[in-house]
């Protein structure tokens, strides 16, 4: 076996942390995300859960699609998500926006947390 400059075997240790740096990125793009006006959290299974904050302008990007609070009247929130407009109660199950299942989960006087998950399944 010839040897060739500069070239290094793999040994299980480089190997490793290889494959977890490329999981780290993909993690990073896929649930990559940017708001104003809310925090996100977002998973690799393709869900994310917004809150709102509410008496601002209030948007995130999440799952390649844009999420905004479009008004909230007692515990009925209606949001925008990829361009459509949903209304929402707390406790209904997940409504079908655009190929996204979308769920309020909580109104309170300072935000508003919906989840919205790839597929239309919640």
């Amino acid at each position: 076996m010839t040897k060739r400059p500069g070239t290094f075997p793999l040994t299980p240790t480089r190997r490793a942390a290889g494959v977890l740096a490329g999981l780290a990125l993909g993690v990073a793009l896929l649930a990559g995300c940017s708001s104003e006006g809310a925090d996100t959290d977002c998973s690799i299974a393709g869900s994310c859960t917004i809150t709102f904050q509410r008496g601002v302008d209030a948007s995130a990007s999440i799952l390649g699609v844009e999420a905004k609070l479009v008004g909230v009247q007692d515990e009925q929130v209606t949001v925008e998500v990829a361009g459509e407009q949903v209304t929402l109660l707390t406790g209904q199950q997940a409504a079908e926006v655009a190929g996204f299942a979308v769920t309020l989960d909580s109104v309170t006087d300072q935000e508003i947390k919906i989840r919205v998950s790839q597929g239309g399944g919640s």
